[in-house]
């Protein structure tokens, strides 16, 4: 075969034979690639690093590096999973087994459920089979071949995904020893490589995720090319479940979810309520001073304001049903937005009011299925920190840079210091599950990248996940661990203002439409709230702490002293719990530690006599006697400043 020419990535340029490896140009290269590479990329497209290249092409050999690769590693992690089962489990049905973000999961259909004992022994035999190096090898085989490969080994649901996508007369499987799957590939070269990687839990998965198809069990594990990877990794589930808003919620009597109420519905308890009502007391004083007008609509409104919204057509797999009110029917509210339409419509506007800023603090009812639920973090019933925008074309941009420089002081005042930006965009492909033509998508996407770069705020561009009335701007605010978080969202509508027929008088005397702009800055106040309680791991800041104090007295000698300080406190303002209990000082400060109430007010006889407090930090621990009147200042301080940690 003639001589082939190979540019690399910075340009260089190989003259090599027809049919030599990726894998034999990264060793001309040089041990380390050769080494490190898992995949390589021909032109654009992922392939073995054993494919014979063929023809002049543009070459990159992948290392763990790129994120291609790190997939393409899981990918085969997960025919090692696979492998590794039917070596136990003979008998068992395969499903499919990608890649996901941190690992892998391949589904199976066996008899008995799979036990954490299974797991153990599952993947000591991948350890096994890594060990000993097995190629993973591609194999054409002729379809007719290919299925009744499957027949006889009754993998029913392997025929099905032959049946449907294997498109030529010869389909692609690739074999890791004794395994073969039906597989485009590309795959790491062998088992050797994988190293880093744990089995995590089993979890139900319908087929194809059709509930009307058979029921598989999903085994899912953690995969990283480097141990360290996986140790991260670890650690910080271990940290996630230490910060489980669900659990810390009960164990701080925050919130709760009730059986008889029903699931997905929220009931706040005292102290949840207390940080709830701090949370909303700030955000409806910036709200006043950032121009907001507050309003409030109903929880239930007849079904053909929704018909006329579009949520009836577009968005009714998310709405409960109907309610038949005097033989018409009314649907509980998914969105505030139709409730500040008619408040904007209730009278003819003049271009002199715009913009108008309509915000609520909105409770909204979406049907999430019971699979989905989660704490606060996904709900049923739930308020969200609304606002519609009506202005001008000319004013959209303003709008839009203010909504997210908003968010920026939300951030900030909350105790966030990262965050990401989306650009949420449609799909051109599918413009029938969006309202709006395709100029008015442009356009309104042209005012948000507008507003962005002119911000200089880095942003990824997300085609397919706007909402169905238009694009929008999604800001992720990422927590103490390093978890990404959607909360704020800001998005552009042409729709319904159309739909509705707003219209406002302009400067010319003539009727025109006004924009919207829909702006959400926490998502909503249950969600939130589960962030935070994530973010603090329940350890509240001062001025967020739903008890800021606990006053401690040592004996029932210095009872009065401690009533006397705690009045003083709560006059003052702050929140105080006197712990009376007939208890040694350190169950008191146990309890007060694990309640993560900030400060501990010692009281013993040379307080009271000097009028002191021996204060003590959750964290910093002892931090000496103090006047009361400096514990005071210094607390409102911390408070006033809402210092973070």
């Amino acid at each position: 075969m003639e001589n082939i020419q190979i540019t690399l990535p910075d340009g260089s340029t190989r003259e090599v034979p027809g049919g030599t490896t990726a894998a034999q140009v990264a060793g001309q290269i040089g041990p380390r690639l050769a080494k490190d590479a898992l995949v390589a990329r021909v032109d654009g497209e992922l392939v073995d690093l054993s494919k014979p290249l063929d023809r002049s092409a543009k070459l990159s050999i992948l290392t763990a590096k790129d994120p291609d690769a790190v997939q393409v590693f899981r990918h085969s992690a997960a025919h090692l999973l696979a492998a590794a089962v039917l070596e136990l489990y003979p008998n068992v049905k395969l499903g499919v087994g990608p890649p996901i973000e941190t690992g892998f999961f391949y589904e199976f259909v066996r008899e008995q459920p799979f036990t954490p004992e299974d797991l153990e022994k599952i993947e000591a035999k991948m350890r096994e089979l890594a060990a000993k190096d097995i190629p993973n090898e591609r194999k054409w085989i002729p379809k007719p071949e290919a299925l009744e490969l499957y027949r006889k080994s009754n993998q029913e649901f392997k025929c099905e995904l032959v049946e449907e996508k294997a498109d030529e007369p010869m389909v692609s499987f690739y074999t890791t020893g004794k395994f073969i799957d039906f597989c485009r590939g590309p795959h790491i070269p062998s088992t050797g490589r994988i190293k880093a990687f744990k089995l995590m839990n089993v979890a139900g998965a319908y087929w194809k995720g059709d509930e009307k198809n058979p029921q598989m069990q999903r085994i899912y594990g953690a995969c990283f090319v480097e141990q360290k990877e996986l140790d991260e990794h670890l650690h910080k589930l271990e940290e996630a479940k230490r910060r489980d808003h669900r659990k810390l919620g009960a164990e701080l009597d925050l919130f709760s979810i009730q059986d008889e109420a029903g699931p997905g519905l929220i009931f706040w308890h005292p102290k949840g309520g207390i940080i709830r009502r701090i949370m909303e007391d700030w955000l409806r004083t910036e709200l006043t001073r950032r121009g907001y007008d507050l309003v409030y609509t109903p929880h239930i409104m007849r079904r053909d304001l929704w018909r006329t919204s579009g949520h009836a057509d577009f968005y009714s797999d998310n709405m409960f049903g109907p309610i038949e009110v005097e033989k018409a029917d009314y649907q509980l509210k998914p969105m505030n937005c139709p409730g500040h339409i008619l408040i904007f419509k209730s009278h003819l506007r003049s271009y002199r009011e715009l913009p108008i800023r309509l915000a609520e603090l909105g409770t909204v009812y979406r049907y999430e299925r019971s699979g989905v639920l989660h704490g606060l973090l996904r709900v049923r019933g739930f308020t969200q920190d609304d606002a519609h925008i009506f202005c001008m074309p000319a004013q959209i941009e303003k709008e839009v840079q203010d909504c997210v420089e908003f968010a920026w002081e939300v951030l900030r005042v909350f105790g966030f210091s990262d965050y990401v930006v989306e650009l949420s965009a449609g799909d051109p492909a599918h413009p029938e599950i969006y309202a709006g033509t395709p100029e008015d998508w442009k356009r309104a996407e042209d005012a948000l990248t507008s507003t962005l770069k002119r911000m200089n705020v880095p942003y990824k561009y997300i085609p397919g996940e706007a909402a169905f009335y238009g694009p929008k701007i999604d800001v992720k605010l990422v927590d103490a661990i390093g978890r990404p978080w959607q909360l704020t969202t800001v998005q552009f509508d042409f729709n319904l203002p159309g739909r509705f027929e707003l219209e406002y008088i302009g400067e010319d005397g003539g009727r025109h439409r006004p924009l919207m702009v829909h702006r959400a800055l926490w998502g909503s106040v249950e969600r939130f709230f589960g962030v935070l309680i994530e973010h603090y791991a329940g350890a509240f800041p001062a001025w967020l702490a739903p008890v800021q104090a606990s006053v401690l007295p040592l004996s029932e000698k210095t009872m009065d002293y401690a009533h006397k300080i705690t009045k003083q406190l709560k006059d003052a303002g702050f929140r105080v719990h006197l712990d009376d209990r007939n208890e040694k000082l350190q169950a008191k400060i146990r309890d007060a530690q694990l309640q993560k109430i900030p400060y501990m007010l010692v009281l013993g006889g040379k307080e009271s006599e000097a009028g002191t407090v021996a204060v003590r930090h959750r964290t910093k621990g002892d931090l000496g006697p103090r006047p009361v009147e400096q514990f005071i200042a210094d607390l409102r301080s911390e408070v006033d400043t809402r210092t973070a940690l």
